[in-house]
């Protein structure tokens, strides 16, 4: 079946768009239309309609404490359909406070309950600590197929910048996406960063992430494709020489920062 379009549906850019998030949303678009796929990328906002079963990629951005609570009883109402994908295999990306969200809840620092959908099974603690800086972490365990793809190439880690005060703790079946070898991830210990459920992911890593890692962006348009369309050869290469420079240069800048333990 030919590829006739993919769908991003791009949640609450209003409220929840930190450090550029919005940025990994562009990075998709560009490199579909550089291989020729048509998008219909789709803002979704407090109280509008939204049926999660046309969408392909769905993305979700970072956000303070006061943006989070504003927009969860929204989130909160569409947790059914977005199960329901998700066990269907849509593709997720959530960042920060998306990511957050995304889990069973987040209790702030000042003790306040913001309830998550339970994607991932996870949840978050407000802290006095400060996890800010230069993040790169390894993904060859906890996404070999990424690494061995044609979209990955050589790229075994991923690379971005982080600035959070929640701690993430993982439970169950969601698994880090990457092991830390510069920065603090997670729970601020330098071990490990991210979430994994299926093919939704959650990270801490802003910058944002996609633009310096196009072998994490491709895979995530390689994954929708499949589910929309079946198993489809893999897509043309194209010209990432400017983002992998990118990528390296951020690796060499983290190796100089002080919580560098490569």
């Amino acid at each position: 079946m030919p590829i006739q379009k993919l769908t991003i549906f791009h949640l609450y850019p209003d409220a929840m768009n930190l450090y550029g998030d919005r940025g990994n949303v562009i990075t998709l678009v560009r490199r579909m239309h550089e291989r020729a796929i048509d998008v219909d990328l789709i803002e979704i906002k407090r109280g509008d309609k939204a049926d999660f079963k046309y969408a392909d990629i769905v993305f979700m951005g970072g956000g303070q404490d006061r943006g989070q609570k504003v927009i969860a009883p929204d989130l909160a109402r569409r947790t059914g359909q977005i199960k329901s994908e998700v066990e269907k295999g849509l593709v997720c990306l959530t960042i920060c406070g998306g990511f957050q969200l995304f889990g069973k809840y987040f209790k702030t620092s000042g003790g306040e309950i913001l309830e998550g959908i339970s994607i991932f099974d996870a949840y978050t603690v407000g802290s006095d600590q400060r996890c800010i800086g230069n993040i790169v972490i390894d993904i060859s365990e906890t996404l070999p197929s990424l690494c061995h793809s044609r979209a990955g190439g050589n790229l075994k880690t991923l690379v971005g910048f982080e600035n959070h005060s929640g701690l993430t703790y993982l439970e169950g079946n969601t698994k880090p996406l990457g092991k830390v070898l510069t920065g603090y991830g997670n729970t601020g210990d330098k071990t490990y960063e991210g979430a994994v459920y299926k093919n939704c992911y959650g990270t801490y890593l802003h910058g944002p992430v996609l633009p310096k890692n196009p072998h994490f962006a491709d895979h995530l348009i390689q994954t929708a494709i499949n589910r929309r369309y079946g198993s489809w050869a893999p897509m043309k290469k194209i010209d990432d020489s400017i983002e992998i420079a990118a990528h390296k240069a951020a690796i060499a800048r983290a190796k100089t920062a002080k919580t560098a333990h490569i």
